[in-house]
C-alpha cells in the first residue's frame, strides 16, 4: 500500500450531516482536503494529523468492500455549496488519493428551478479497486495475467461501494483525452481512439475514462454553467435509494454524464416526475441503459448485465424478476428507457471510435430547421454541426428511423419510442465495430444473442445486421404533463467546452424552454 486510502461512508450529505471515512495509511499523521469543484476549485476545509491505521485490503474487496474502522468524520458546513466535492487524504510523505462527496442543498433551503443529477451509479460500475468492476476483471488484465477476454469473464454481478477508487478513474492525471478518435481513419490505418502519448505515458486502465466527475463530462458542463450564471443544485443517482421523491420542488432536472445505470426507484422516480409535469434534459447518450439494485442498506450495486437471467437469484421467481438486473428494455419489465427518454442505446451506439464509423463526421446533420431548440441558430436543413469539436462520438442513443412524406425523419417504431417523438437531427452510428475489420476488436458487440433477442425478438442474421445500423439522434417530445430533450450523445458537452456556437445556442434554447436562465451579475 503505497499511498493512503479512504472512501467515505455516503454519496451525498446535507449542510448539518455528518460523513465518515474508512482509511487505512502506510504512515501517519495524515490530512484531509476537501474543495468544492466547479467554475473555480474552492477548498472549504482542511483537518490536519489525523491518525491511520494500516489494514489489510480483502482479496474480496471489490464485492464485500474493504470493511476497514471508521477513522475520522467531519461535517457538512452550513455555507457550504451544493455540488461536487473532492476529498483528498494525504500521507506525511505528501503521497495522496482522491474521493468525493456530493453536497446537497439543505432541506429547508430554496431549490434553484433545475437539478443536476450526478451519475454515481456509473461511476460504481466501473470502480474496478480491488480487483474487478462490472465489465471485468480489471486489476488481472493491467497485471498482465489475462486476455482482454478473459478479463471480461472476471466481470462482477456484484459491487461494493465501501472501497476507493483507482486514481485514474476518479482523478486522471495531466489532461486526459476523451474516448474518440480524434480525426477520420486514414487508408488502411487502425484508428485508436485517445491520446497515444497521454496512454503511453499515464498506462491508464481501458475503464478509467468512462465514469466519474474530474475532468470529464460533468464537470465539463458544470464549469460552462456556473461559467454563464445558470444556478443548479445537485444529487447523485444514490439519492433516489433513500428518497424516491428527491425531484420534489424542482422544474427541471438533467444528466449531462455517463448516466448508464439507474435503479428501480432513480428510473420510476424521475418519470414519475417528467409525467406530472416535470421536464427533464439528457445531454448525454447510454442513458438508462442497465436496470440495477442496490442491497446491504445501500452499500452493494447488483448488475449482472447480460448474465441476469441466469446469474441474478430474483429472476427466477415470477414475483421477484421485476427487480432483476438486466438492460431496461428486457420484455420481462415492460419498461424500456425510451418510453421517457424518446431514444435509446439499442437504436444508437458508437461513432468515432476505433472502427465504429471510423470515417464518420463526428457532426449531426439537421432535419428538422424549425423546430424550437434551433430558433436564432442560423441553421438550415441540411446544415452540419459540431464536426470541428468532434461532437458525436463514443456512446449515442437513437432511434429506428423512418421518412415521412414531408421528407424528414420520423420514429420507426423501437421498444418504447414515443410516436410523438421530434427528430431534429442524426448522424449514423454502430453498436460494434464489423466482423469484417482486419484489426483486433476494440469495440467487440457483447452478447448479440441477448442484444437481439431483447431488440427484434430473434436472433438471426437479419437481427444482427440491424443492430449495427443505428443513429445518433437529437429529439424532444411531450411526455405526459412534461417534456423532454436528448441530446443523444455523450460528448454534447465537449461542444460547450469548445465554445461551438451552435451546440451553445441550442443549450441555451433548451435551458430557457424550461425555465431556466442566467443569473445577471451585481452591478450590471
Amino acid at each position: 500500500m503505497d499511498r493512503p486510502w479512504f472512501y467515505p461512508n455516503k454519496v451525498s450529505a446535507a449542510p448539518g450531516e455528518t460523513v465518515t471515512l474508512c482509511a487505512s495509511a502506510p504512515a501517519s499523521p495524515c490530512t484531509l482536503t476537501i474543495s468544492r469543484i466547479g467554475a473555480e476549485v474552492r477548498q472549504v476545509a482542511k483537518f490536519d494529523n489525523i491518525d491511520i491505521g494500516h489494514h489489510a485490503i480483502p482479496e474480496d474487496a471489490d464485492t464485500n468492500g474493504c470493511q476497514w474502522p471508521e477513522t475520522f468524520t467531519f461535517e457538512i458546513g452550513e455555507d457550504w455549496e451544493t455540488g461536487y466535492y473532492d476529498l483528498t487524504l494525504s500521507g506525511p510523505d505528501g503521497s495522496k488519493s482522491q474521493h468525493f462527496i456530493c453536497v446537497r442543498k439543505a432541506v429547508s433551503a430554496a431549490k434553484a428551478k433545475a437539478v443536476l443529477i450526478l451519475a454515481t451509479n456509473t461511476y460504481a460500475a466501473y470502480n474496478y479497486w480491488g480487483g474487478s468492476n462490472a465489465y471485468a476483471d480489471v486489476i488481472a488484465l493491467m497485471e498482465g495475467k489475462v486476455t482482454p477476454d478473459e478479463s471480461r469473464d472476471g466481470a462482477t454481478g456484484r459491487l461494493s461501494r465501501m472501497r476507493p477508487y483507482p486514481q485514474g478513474l476518479i482523478s486522471p492525471p495531466g489532461e486526459p483525452p476523451r474516448l474518440i478518435n480524434y480525426e477520420p481513419r486514414d487508408v488502411g490505418q487502425m484508428p485508436m481512439p485517445g491520446n497515444m502519448e497521454w496512454m503511453v505515458e499515464h498506462k491508464p486502465s481501458p475503464y478509467d475514462g468512462a465514469a466519474c466527475f474530474l475532468k470529464k463530462w460533468e464537470h465539463v458542463f458544470t464549469q460552462w454553467a456556473e461559467e454563464n450564471g445558470y444556478d443548479l443544485d445537485f444529487l447523485t443517482d444514490h439519492d433516489f435509494e433513500t428518497n424516491p421523491d428527491a425531484l420534489v420542488g424542482y422544474d427541471t432536472a438533467m444528466v449531462v454524464g455517463h448516466s448508464e445505470y439507474w435503479s428501480v426507484n432513480q428510473r420510476f422516480g424521475i418519470e414519475h416526475f417528467v409525467n406530472q409535469g416535470g421536464n427533464f434534459i439528457s445531454f448525454s447518450g447510454n442513458t438508462c441503459y442497465w436496470k440495477i439494485r442496490w442491497e446491504d442498506d445501500g452499500q452493494t450495486m447488483v448488475a449482472h448485465k447480460w448474465a441476469g437471467e441466469a446469474n441474478d437469484p430474483l429472476w427466477a421467481n415470477p414475483s421477484t424478476r421485476k427487480d432483476a438486473t438486466h438492460l431496461w428494455s428486457h420484455p420481462a419489465f415492460e419498461a424500456p428507457e425510451a418510453r421517457f427518454l424518446g431514444l435509446s442505446f439499442l437504436y444508437g451506439g458508437y461513432h468515432r471510435i476505433a472502427m465504429c464509423a471510423a470515417r464518420g463526421s463526428a457532426a449531426y446533420t439537421i432535419y428538422n430547421d424549425t423546430h424550437w431548440a434551433l430558433e436564432d441558430t442560423d441553421l438550415y436543413y441540411g446544415d452540419v454541426i459540431g464536426g470541428n469539436v468532434p461532437l458525436i462520438g463514443y456512446e449515442n442513443d437513437g432511434c429506428p428511423i423512418q421518412f415521412g412524406e414531408d421528407g424528414l425523419p420520423k420514429p420507426g417504431g423501437g421498444l418504447g419510442v414515443p410516436e410523438n417523438l421530434e427528430i431534429i437531427a442524426m448522424t449514423p452510428a454502430t453498436l460494434a465495430e464489423s466482423d469484417r475489420s482486419p484489426f483486433p476488436k476494440v469495440i467487440p458487440l457483447e452478447d448479440r444473442e441477448i442484444l437481439t433477442q431483447v431488440t427484434f425478438g430473434e436472433d438471426s442474421p437479419t437481427a444482427r445486421a440491424k443492430l449495427m445500423r443505428g443513429h445518433a439522434v437529437m429529439a424532444s417530445f411531450k411526455c405526459g404533463k412534461g417534456e423532454v430533450f436528448n441530446a443523444g450523445t455523450t460528448e454534447w458537452v465537449h461542444g460547450l467546452a469548445a465554445h461551438d456556437p451552435f451546440i451553445e445556442k441550442i443549450t441555451l434554447n433548451v435551458l430557457a424552454r424550461f425555465g431556466l436562465s442566467p443569473n445577471v451579475p451585481k452591478g450590471n
